[in-house]
């Protein structure tokens, strides 16, 4: 166990203010005697950009923190400002956990593990041959290297910007050589084929409401995995959820990212369930404070 008690940390991102990650790593630490402080360092505040995580990550190492969580749309741009990069960071080319020690900036991708473990909870028995990836950013291209990992065959890549969905498709073919990945500008062609759908765009976030493709290309005997968190219902969702689709949502994703970050910011290994449960109940407080 790590001889530190008192740690700093925080997350960099846009429109984060529904975060849940302050008071999920703040009341684990309690349990473990901890005190953590974790901030949130939100661009669509004080007219920040994606421009200035530079000179965010370099504030924040100078103000003595202990590490950062990176989110939207900050997960690749951080990756040329940091020292040293994990295996799965690399495969994956997107970071999302940050930790400073010994004067170097080193990176992780927890969303891999933080998208596996529920998926596999939930989904674990539904077939997944041919998964259609909506989204090639860093939350997708972590969920990409899950699903490939666990035995998918064909991965459609979608995103409308075609030059980042080819560099996803081509980094997951050099990992999965057997795997066939194949890229589209076009949902609607990629759905009909699918066993089912990882939604990994920001569309339904707080603060980007909507829809990111027409729900009725779904079938009943398909899934939908969410990636999106906050809010846990989103539109996309309650959609599928209509048409008799199994769903995930992205609560799961949120947790156990958290907890493999948690334990790389303090050297702690955290109590995962207590963690999922005090999210729960996190979200089903909020629900009842709206109604």
């Amino acid at each position: 166990m790590s001889k530190k008690t008192k740690f700093r940390v925080g997350l960099i991102g846009e429109g984060i203010q529904g975060s849940r990650s302050p008071a999920l790593h703040e009341e684990e630490a309690r349990h473990h005697g901890l005190t953590l402080q974790y901030e949130l360092i939100d661009l669509a505040q004080d007219g920040r950009k994606a421009g200035d995580l530079p000179q965010l990550i370099e504030s924040a190492e100078r103000a003595g923190y202990d590490g950062l969580n990176i989110t939207h749309p900050c997960k690749q741009a951080v990756l040329p400002l940091l020292d040293e990069l994990s295996d799965e960071a690399r495969a994956i080319d997107a970071v999302n956990t940050v930790v400073f020690r010994g004067g170097r900036r080193k990176g992780f991708n927890t969303d891999r593990t933080g998208f596996d473990l529920p998926f596999r909870d939930k989904l674990g028995d539904a077939s997944r041959q041919t998964i259609a990836l909506v989204g090639a950013g860093g939350a997708g291209a972590a969920a990409a290297y899950a699903v490939l990992a666990s035995g998918t065959e064909r991965l459609f890549v979608v995103d409308r910007d075609q030059a980042r969905a080819k560099a996803l498709a081509r980094r997951m073919a050099e990992r999965f050589p057997q795997r066939l990945l194949v890229t589209s500008d076009e949902v609607a062609s990629v759905v009909k084929r699918a066993d089912g759908v990882i939604h990994a765009t920001p569309t339904g976030m707080q603060g980007h409401p909507g829809l990111p493709f027409d729900p009725s290309l779904l079938r009943s005997e398909m899934w939908l995995a969410e990636i999106v968190y906050v809010p846990l219902e989103t539109e996309l969702l309650r959609a599928a959820r209509k048409l008799g689709c199994r769903t995930l949502d992205g609560g799961g994703m949120a947790v156990w990212q958290a907890v493999e970050a948690f334990e790389h910011f303090t050297g702690v290994k955290p109590d995962a369930r207590r963690m999922e449960a005090h999210f729960r109940r996190m979200v089903a407080g909020a629900a009842a404070r709206a109604t």
